[in-house]
């Protein structure tokens, strides 16, 4: 059954950052490496949306992500803790990652999924961390929703 738009925001199980204005949803199951990537990601200039929740409204055919107001510029550091980071609003969702240990190899194409009515392109990565940075930049790039 297709989730239906949403004029009020909802809550979604993911991390999600921004990169050069767009939004990338990542989820997978606990110690995949959400948080660990997110940090990498903020690292090589992307900004924290949220992590482990962030807040998504469908509005004009798009998606968007705010930070959920518990855990607003909060991000879990493995060892350190909750720290504090500085967060984007409102960023259009371009694109949704899975952390997989099955991921495929090779995509010729991005899966979709459908998030409030918006559909969006979403691709499997396997969670191995040197990499799995720049993955997420050339996914964006090469397969993420063009915004505006």
């Amino acid at each position: 059954m297709a989730e239906l738009p949403s004029v009020t925001p909802i809550a979604r199980q993911a991390t999600c950052i921004a990169i050069g204005g767009r939004a990338v949803l990542i989820t997978g199951a606990p110690g995949t490496g959400k948080s660990g990537l997110a940090l990498m990601l903020i690292d090589r200039g992307a900004q924290l949306v949220g992590d482990d929740s962030a807040m998504l409204q469908a509005r004009a055919g798009a998606l968007y992500a705010a930070p959920h107001p518990q855990t607003r510029g909060l991000l879990e550091v493995r060892n350190l803790g909750l720290l504090p980071f500085p967060c984007a609003d409102d960023v259009p969702v371009a694109l949704s990652i899975h952390l997989d240990p099955a991921a495929p190899r090779f995509i010729e194409t991005p899966e979709q999924v459908a998030l409030l009515g918006v559909s969006l392109p979403h691709l499997r990565l396997w969670p191995e961390p040197v990499l799995l940075p720049r993955k997420v930049e050339l996914a964006l790039d090469r397969y993420g929703a063009q915004i505006g």
